[in-house]
Order: C-alpha cells, then sequence, then structure tokens
C-alpha cells in the first residue's frame, strides 16, 4: 500500500525524488498491528496546506477514515514532517511543519535519514541523523532503579 499510496503521490504537481526503504514498527495507542513506514522527498509548487489536502484525499482513496478513535488502526497515514520553507503553521487545516512529534519517532528518523540524513530541523538546526542518534543512543541507568 506505502508504494502505492507513493505512486498516487507523482502527480503533474508533485515530483517524487527520494524513497527510503519499507520498515515495520510498532504502534502507537491501542492498535495491535505492526505498521509498514517509509518516507519520501517530493518537490511541489504547492503550499502545506494546500498539499495536505492532497494527502487527505490519497488516504480517503486508500480507505482512511479519519472520524472515530485517535490511534486505532488504519491502513494510511501520510504526513508531512520537514518542509524546504522552514516552519509552517495554520489553524485550518491544522498544520504545523516540522511535525510536532518527528523528533520522539524512531519510525519516522529512520526512514527520513536514509534519504536526507543532512537536512536540518528548522526549530533546532540539528540534523535528521543527529536526531536519530540522540534518539537511539543508550540512556544513562538510573541509578535509584539499579539499586532495586
Amino acid at each position: 500500500m506505502l508504494e502505492q499510496a507513493i505512486e498516487a503521490l507523482e502527480t503533474e504537481d508533485i515530483d517524487v525524488f527520494a524513497q527510503s526503504r519499507i520498515i515495520d514498527s510498532l504502534p502507537l495507542g491501542p492498535s495491535h498491528r505492526k505498521y509498514a513506514n517509509a518516507a519520501a522527498i517530493i518537490a511541489t509548487a504547492l503550499e502545506p496546506d494546500e498539499l495536505l489536502q492532497r494527502l487527505l484525499m490519497i488516504e480517503q482513496h486508500f480507505g482512511r477514515d479519519r472520524l472515530g478513535q485517535r490511534w486505532r488502526a488504519r491502513p494510511l497515514d501520510l504526513d508531512i514532517i520537514l518542509w524546504s520553507g522552514g516552519i509552517w503553521e495554520s489553524a485550518i487545516p491544522p498544520l504545523a511543519i516540522p511535525h510536532i512529534s518527528f523528533r520522539e519517532r524512531a519510525f519516522v528518523l529512520g526512514p527520513a535519514v536514509e534519504i536526507a540524513g543532512h537536512w536540518r530541523d528548522p526549530i533546532n538546526n540539528q540534523t535528521l541523523h543527529q536526531l536519530f542518534h540522540r534518539l537511539n543512543r543508550p540512556k544513562p541507568l538510573d541509578r535509584r532503579q539499579a539499586a532495586h
């Protein structure tokens, strides 16, 4: 489905330049199935809010219903993580770029690093590679927990 969704992105006003490999990840929230994740670099003259509307149409085409419980199982979830224009915020449709949670999600950063590791977060100026390394580095053991 991800490959078909990326093909659906490729239109007269959207070019897909690169695509990561597809990885599996565990769900966030109540869903019990694994998810497939990938990243793509696209070029378009569409503004981010217009691009989001296109992504929502593609999700709907593949059976996504946005009504009901948040975080439930869904066939497709397309997000705009970064934008070459830096920071973007809009209320309608609700959109924040960079994506508000991407720094804490290995299933986002891992694929993104494959194709754009040198790209920088416009908020903290760290590269995607640096953010991924920070997220995945071993954490120090809490001495209080180790004593038990």
